[in-house]
């Protein structure tokens, strides 16, 4: 059946009862189409072009139907053209060839004698123009701006825009031009031109300057729709044209940018704007933060700029989750710019964070700790603690973070912080990053006349709950090494100060081991602290029996770690005087010099590195060889092209590499630690060089297992056994106390590099690569790619982050292999995103002093 109208078509469309039925039905009346098509039936052409529309829309293929458009279009009927250029739009897209057929029939028409004929040209130029009918059709465009109608001239002013976003070369052709239409008197003309313009100084800096000359002008039209009364035809909800007031609001935005004299001209109409504005209703509230964004982005003055944020406070109130989100949003962008303004609206910040809406609280989370200070880390401190309590288990990682970081920088003391750090323990110990966990046992180290204070409040959280593994990890770390503390004087600030045997102790560190709640991390940290108190003065001998057999149970267990461990520690029973030596108090650890910053939620924080918590802080996470090899095309380019020797391109790549002498020096260091030496050498498994780990065990779940250090296996010889000091705290990365090199410093953003040799391993240097930005704005999807000379080999592992925030450290594990005596040369490739502008640069390091690598 062949429907003959589309009004039939629809019907019998609607009629099927199934979707075969329907298929079906399209499948005859295309072929109908098809063949009236063939007939050149000029008066039959209207008709299927319409139905063959309606058939594109439901999804069927209507692409046969284009000339017969085209036909359409060069008709002299306006309903003709009308559908013409309705099915090219459709039908057609600026990348397919029959589009160059077009081209002549829309010049034609945009000087067609009917405006409305042009004004269908014009709508379907900026619908689907392509940089070829840009080209083609600039000056027709350029033209029409001048037209006398302003229907006209609107649409030909949106028809420059898609001509400057094809070829933005063309831009200057249409600057005189546009500036016209900014004086003209009719609203719809208006909003395309600043529409244009605001395009136009988007892309070439040269007519931005050029552009700011019609400041005075723009500020005239804002201020006439701030002052007129009430107009019908643009009023909505009580405001005169709000779309025309926002357009013009962003454009004074960026003409402000930078330019002191045109924000001093426009100073005075955003502070009526900001002021006289309904903000009772949606279209005021969407004026204001035009406002606000046009204040905070200018030269404004600071009392400008305390208005703008004070709106911004006003909006935290309204009951509407849209504008409370937006709100949030600026202040955590403006907060590095004025904190005191924004310390105002401190209350409601913290309101927020009990609001329903997730996306709410995590911005008011972002935002509260961006407004920790000396002045008022207590009360801060004390709300977030709070909210994690409450807290969804998605906050708690970075709410834990954010908070030991604002003890560690601004607490008024040191037993403040230290309470502070153990409330987090107990509520989320689940949730406690590595980095935190060292600082806080680094902190513990150095304040010896609260380590009483710290083991008693540990033993007795640990007694209540030993579910959370940051607590019992901790809680191991401080008993093990301070256990005769307490047994000597009992729990420290106790309402009825009480007595603590050793037996006690053992005990609660042995519930541990058989928890369901323990992993083999905390028991590596269980038998190491029992190992410790074994060799305390006030450790009896009946708990020293009981440790040894512990042990000695632990010696056959299947896991590969603890079995290690159980044996080394047993041995050091056999030593007689110099066990108590080796398992002596740890030295308090030399302090890092830790970068201090709040950083968002999911990002890498604390100190420089993700080390263990021995404070190692090369990278020990398992690599892989399939790391894509996008990054070798990528870069097989960069040696090439100059002349250069062909590069070895290095991503992160697996080490196989196992030197015995770099674990044998670890072990000389530490036995010198004791005043002991090996006098023979122990036979050691090969184990991967520093900053790689083998994959022949699995990972740990936190990150670096804190007792490889000393896992040192004596198959052979009886050389002096390994200090079992695994709950020691974090030791420093000695690379840190070497000479660093800066080898890039471009945007803010800084990177150094760090390099370590050792003697037993000439020709091996192991560089630590470290990010870092110097200005309040972070660096996002930072990519550092390295190459070297076909003489050379280089590895990468992973870098820490790449995302680089105002205050943090990132760091990225290196290591080259040279030719003895020959000078490590890096060719290094840098691209990251800051201020919203991508930045790729590619820069030659050979820095390094010579003699890096040995030799004479």
């Amino acid at each position: 059946m062949v429907y003959h109208n589309l009004k039939a078509l629809i019907k019998g469309i609607r009629a099927c009862k199934t979707v075969a039925d329907e298929r079906v039905l399209i499948q005859q009346e295309s072929a109908a189409i098809r063949a009236s098509f063939r007939e050149e039936d000029s008066f039959a052409r209207h008709n299927n072009i319409a139905k063959l529309l309606y058939i594109h829309m439901l999804g069927s293929p209507a692409h046969f139907g284009q000339i017969e458009c085209l036909k359409l279009v060069a008709s002299p009927r306006f309903s003709d053209k009308r559908l013409g250029y309705l099915g090219i739009m459709l039908l057609l897209d600026e990348n397919q060839e029959v589009l160059t057929l077009v081209t002549n029939s829309l010049k034609n028409d945009m000087n067609h004698s009917n405006m409305y004929a042009v004004g269908l040209a014009l709508c379907t130029f900026a619908n689907i123009a392509s940089e070829e009918m840009s080209r083609d059709l600039a000056n027709e465009i350029e033209k029409l701006l001048g037209s006398s109608n302003t229907y006209i001239r609107k649409k030909a002013a949106l028809c420059a825009l898609r001509v400057i976003k094809k070829v933005p070369d063309l831009a200057d052709h249409f600057t005189t031009k546009a500036k016209n239409l900014l004086t003209d008197r009719n609203h719809g003309v208006l909003l395309s031109a600043i529409t244009l313009v605001t395009e136009m100084v988007q892309t070439e800096q040269a007519v931005l300057e050029e552009f700011r000359n019609a400041v005075p002008l723009l500020v005239r039209n804002l201020k006439s729709l701030v002052t007129t009364g009430y107009s019908p035809e643009h009023d909505v909800s009580g405001i005169t044209d709000p779309f025309l007031q926002v357009k013009i609001l962003r454009l004074l935005r960026l003409l402000g940018k930078g330019d002191a004299r045109a924000s001093d001209t426009m100073n005075d109409i955003l502070a009526q704007v900001a002021t006289n504005t309904d903000s009772s209703k949606n279209v005021g509230n969407s004026i204001l933060y035009e406002t606000v964004l046009c204040v905070l982005e200018i030269e404004a003055d600071s009392g400008l700029r305390v208005m703008a944020i004070n709106i911004l406070g006003k909006f935290l109130s309204n009951k509407d989750n849209n504008i409370r989100y937006v709100a949030l949003n600026t202040l955590n962008k403006v907060v590095s710019i004025d904190t005191n303004a924004v310390q105002r609206h401190r209350n409601i910040i913290l309101d927020c964070l009990r609001d329903g809406d997730i996306s709410i609280r995590r911005r008011a989370l972002e935002l509260s700790y961006a407004l920790i200070n000396e002045q008022n880390v207590r009360i801060l401190i004390r709300e977030l603690l709070a909210f994690l309590e409450v807290a969804d288990d998605e906050f708690k990682l970075g709410l834990t973070t954010q908070i030991c970081l604002a003890a560690e920088r601004f607490a008024p003391n040191k037993r403040w912080h230290i309470d502070t750090v153990l409330r987090v323990l107990r509520l989320a110990g689940n949730f406690v990053r590595e980095e935190i966990l060292s600082a806080f046992i680094r902190l513990v180290a150095h304040t010896p006349e609260l380590q009483a204070y710290t083991a008693s409040k540990l033993f007795t959280a640990l007694k209540s709950d030993i579910s959370q593994e940051s607590l019992t990890l901790a809680a191991a770390w401080i008993l093990g090494e301070y256990s005769e503390i307490i047994v000597e004087g009992g729990l420290v600030d106790e309402e009825h100060p009480k007595t603590v045997t050793d037996k006690e102790i053992v005990d609660l560190l042995l519930s541990i081991l058989d928890s369901p709640y323990a992993n083999y991390l905390s028991r590596q940290y269980v038998l190491a602290a029992i190992t410790k108190i074994s060799s305390r003065p006030t450790t009896s001998s009946n708990q020293q029996d009981r440790i040894a057999e512990i042990l000695a149970q632990y010696t056959s267990t299947p896991e590969l770690e603890l079995q290690q461990r159980a044996v080394e520690f047993a041995s050091l029973f056999n030593l007689g005087q110099l066990r108590e030596g080796v398992l002596e108090r740890m030295p308090p650890p030399e302090l890092k010099a830790t970068v201090m910053g709040v950083v968002s939620e999911n990002k890498p924080v604390g100190s420089s590195s993700g080390g263990d918590l021995l404070g190692n802080d090369e990278v020990a996470s398992p690599i892989t060889n399939g790391q894509s090899t996008g990054n070798q095309d990528l870069l097989a380019d960069i040696f090439g092209s100059s002349g250069t020797p062909s590069a070895s391109i290095s991503g992160p790549s697996a080490s196989t590499a196992s030197p015995q002498k770099s674990q044998q020096s670890t072990i000389d260091d530490i036995l010198g630690l004791f005043g002991n030496t090996p006098s023979t050498t122990p036979a050691t498994a090969a184990g991967p060089p520093p900053g790689f780990m083998s994959t022949s065990s699995p990972p740990p779940p936190m990150t670096t297992d804190p007792l490889s250090a000393f896992s040192i296996s004596t198959s052979q010889s009886p050389a002096p056994a390994p200090t079992p000091t695994a709950p020691a705290a974090p030791a420093p990365l000695a690379a840190s106390r070497l000479m660093s090199y800066s080898a890039y410093e471009k945007n803010s953003l800084k990177i150094t590099l760090t390099p370590q040799t050792s003697p037993a391993k000439p020709g091996v240097v192991m560089i630590l690569a470290r990010f870092q930005v110097s200005g309040g704005t972070p660096a996002t999807g930072l990519s550092f790619q390295a190459a070297v000379p076909k003489s050379q080999q280089l590895q990468m592992l992973p870098m820490s982050n790449p995302d680089i925030n105002p205050g943090s450290v990132e760091t990225q594990q290196m290591r080259v292999i040279a030719p003895v005596g020959s000078a490590v040369r890096l060719r290094l490739r840098i691209s990251y995103a800051i201020n919203g502008q991508s930045v790729q640069d590619q820069v030659d390091f050979s820095g390094f002093p010579p003699g890096l690598t040995g030799g004479a």
